[in-house]
């Protein structure tokens, strides 16, 4: 797409673009039954979910997993996942905005933290790829927060786009704290696996479709 000067969106993949609630809480619940516990709804899950992700199992157990059961919860949810977001899709209206966006002349990037070579055929599956500058997913282990990675991800789009005119949209308080450090703004999407109360202690506007989002992010990268 060349050099841009016009607003960039960072876009999160899962519970944002690609609509996984499904899969992410009964791979959840299949890694929590290795530890003997009670599954959790969608509802339960959306009120205590954080990263880094052992913390979100503490609140469950009372305890931190030690570290041979994150590994086994962890592997678990993995092979889950793989198994069941085949029959999962874009959010409603995703291709759309995500065309709309280039259209306008703007740039968009995703940045997740599905494992990269998982994210990429995904993302290629659904024809929509050449949407973007970059598509990167993680590269080292599961369950940490982004904010590394966003610096990264920017600096590798530092000759095409600027940080101060660059959202960061996502459905996790996570994506706001990795978006604050790499001076990026946000805006937070309910549809995926926080609840709108603990997203809107994040700190930046809260919104509860795509198209919201995409809005908002104009307004805050004008």
């Amino acid at each position: 797409m060349g050099k841009q000067s016009a607003a960039h969106i960072v876009w999160d993949w899962n519970g944002t673009l690609f609509h996984d609630n499904d899969a992410v809480v009964g791979a959840t619940n299949a890694a929590f039954a290795e530890l003997g516990l009670e599954p959790i709804t969608l509802e339960r899950y959306r009120a205590l979910y954080c990263v880094p992700v052992p913390k979100f199992y503490e609140r469950l157990l009372g305890r931190l997993p030690t570290q041979a059961e994150w590994e086994a919860m962890d592997q678990v949810f993995h092979r889950y996942y793989a198994e069941h977001r085949v029959h999962c899709g874009l959010t409603e209206g995703a291709a759309e905005l995500l065309a709309g966006w280039v259209s306008a002349g703007r740039s968009q990037s995703i940045l997740s933290m599905y494992g990269h070579a998982d994210l990429i055929p995904l993302v290629r599956g659904f024809g929509i790829e050449a949407h973007f500058l970059r598509v990167d997913g993680r590269t080292g282990p599961s369950g940490g927060s982004k904010a590394e990675h966003m610096v990264r991800h920017l600096g590798a789009l530092s000759a095409a786009v600027d940080p101060a005119r660059t959202v960061v949209i996502g459905d996790a308080a996570d994506d706001a704290v990795a978006a604050r450090h790499a001076g990026a703004r946000a805006v937070l999407y309910t549809g995926g696996s926080h609840s709108r109360a603990s997203l809107e202690g994040a700190g930046v506007p809260v919104v509860d479709t795509l198209a919201e989002a995409v809005a908002e992010a104009q307004r805050l990268a004008a």
